[in-house]
């Protein structure tokens, strides 16, 4: 039993570590103008291209934006901020199957230290780029679905879902 009291404290520490740097209580506006909380003041945004030149990256461009007055930090862990090190992606095809993810698995320590933190200015954002054919087997012509799964350790929050087509062109 004593056993359980330790414990229970101890991970409930490693799945909060990341996001605690992003929590608040106070109301701002995000990019498009919708109210957010300021725990959300960190917004993740998504986007592929889908159409690609033969040998070219297949690039998910991820910008975080911080819409608040105060500088903001996130880790990046499980985002484009850092090589690709695990999987922090829901990529589906049009039949619901999960993209598999071949790209390295890294054990981390917890709690992160201050080199996996990232600084935002207010009103400001950041940009990170991940090529999804060197982590995912994707195949030419099909549409996919993409959804940031890696809010749990980032702390940032993304509710965006994007569709996009792999084509190669010629």
């Amino acid at each position: 039993m004593k056993n359980i009291k330790l414990i229970i404290p101890a991970l409930l520490l490693l799945f909060s570590a990341c996001s605690e740097a992003t929590r608040n209580t106070a109301n701002s506006k995000s990019e498009n103008g919708t109210t957010q909380n300021e725990s959300d003041s960190l917004v993740a945004k998504i986007k592929v291209n889908g159409n690609v030149t033969p040998g070219d990256p297949l690039l998910l461009r991820f910008v975080v934006y911080n819409n608040t007055t105060a500088t903001k930090s996130f880790c990046i862990w499980h985002t484009p901020f850092e090589p690709l090190t695990s999987s922090y992606l829901s990529i589906t095809n049009e039949k619901g199957e999960e993209a598999q993810y071949k790209g390295a698995m890294a054990k981390r320590v917890m709690p992160p230290p201050a080199s996996s933190y990232a600084k935002v200015n207010p009103g400001d954002s950041l940009v990170g780029n991940a090529d999804l054919l060197k982590a995912y087997d994707l195949k030419k012509g099909s549409s996919y679905k993409v959804t940031y799964t890696g809010g749990n350790i980032s702390g940032l929050v993304s509710t965006d879902t994007v569709i996009f087509i792999y084509n190669e062109l010629r």
